[in-house]
C-alpha cells in the first residue's frame, strides 16, 4: 500500500476507488461470467469517467469513447 508512511488524502481517494472498481469487477463477473462480467464493468467505469469527464467539461474523452464503441459494433455488426 504505502512506504511505511501514511498516505495522503488524494493517495487515500485514489486506492479506495481502485478498490471499489475492482469490487465492482469481481461482482460483475461472478454474476455474468467472464466475458460479459467484464464488458459490463467497462461499460460501468467508462459511464463514470464519462460522468466525471462531462462534469469537468471534457468532451475529449466522450468523443473517444463513442468511436471506440462504434469501433467495437462495426467489427461485429458491420
Amino acid at each position: 500500500m504505502s512506504a511505511g508512511r501514511p498516505l495522503t488524502k488524494a493517495e487515500r481517494r485514489k486506492f479506495n476507488r481502485a478498490e471499489h472498481e475492482r469490487k465492482i469487477k469481481q461482482e460483475l463477473i461472478a454474476q455474468h461470467g467472464n466475458e460479459l462480467g467484464t464488458f459490463y464493468y467497462w461499460l460501468r467505469v467508462t459511464n463514470m469517467r464519462g460522468t466525471q469527464a462531462y462534469r469537468d467539461g471534457n468532451t475529449d474523452f466522450i468523443r473517444e469513447v463513442a468511436l471506440a464503441l462504434h469501433n467495437v459494433y462495426g467489427r461485429h455488426f458491420g
